[in-house]
């Protein structure tokens, strides 16, 4: 089968639209898989890994730990997508609202993310602490937590601060 003239000339709009939500899924894919990169101390803990383990696909680790470090990303890639539609970029908008995604995706990233899965999931059936969910599991989980809101809040908070530098933007 041929191509056309017109088939010929479409290619390359197909091609840009192709790269275009090639782009946009990496864009938003990268804070998420850089995060999962610098999280991956915490799988030393066993009881970490048995966490990513119990979720599907139960049994496998690495899906389920990139899948959960992508989806702990949504409220910071949330933040900063409705920061951009919602405020004016003129004065300190942009950057009072990178902070505010700052503060409030590392609350829900580093304290009710670790509720979820130490007192939630169990309730839902996923019973994956083999040491009974103690306060060891709980120091585990936030401070996975806290370092993933960190890593997720540095980039956010330094450009918050350029934003707001006399020249920032």
């Amino acid at each position: 089968m041929a191509l056309g003239p017109a088939s010929v000339a479409a290619l390359p709009a197909v091609v840009d639209t192709a790269i275009g939500w090639l782009s946009l899924i990496a864009l938003f894919a990268l804070p998420g898989t850089v995060a999962a990169v610098l999280w991956t101390p915490f799988l030393i803990a066993a009881r970490f890994r048995a966490l990513f383990r119990a979720l599907p696909p139960a049994g496998r680790l690495l899906p389920s730990y990139v899948g959960v470090a992508l989806a702990l990303s949504v409220p910071y890639l949330a933040g900063v997508a409705l920061t951009v539609a919602l405020v004016d970029s003129a004065g300190p908008g942009w950057s009072e609202g990178f902070l505010d995604t700052a503060l409030f995706g590392g609350v829900l990233v580093g304290f009710v993310a670790p509720a979820v899965a130490a007192a939630g999931l169990p309730r839902l059936g996923v019973d994956w602490d083999p040491t009974g969910y103690g306060a060891s599991t709980w120091a585990v989980l936030v401070a996975a937590g806290l370092w993933y809101a960190v890593v997720a809040a540095v980039p956010l908070v330094a450009l918050a601060v350029g934003m707001a530098l006399p020249g920032g933007y």
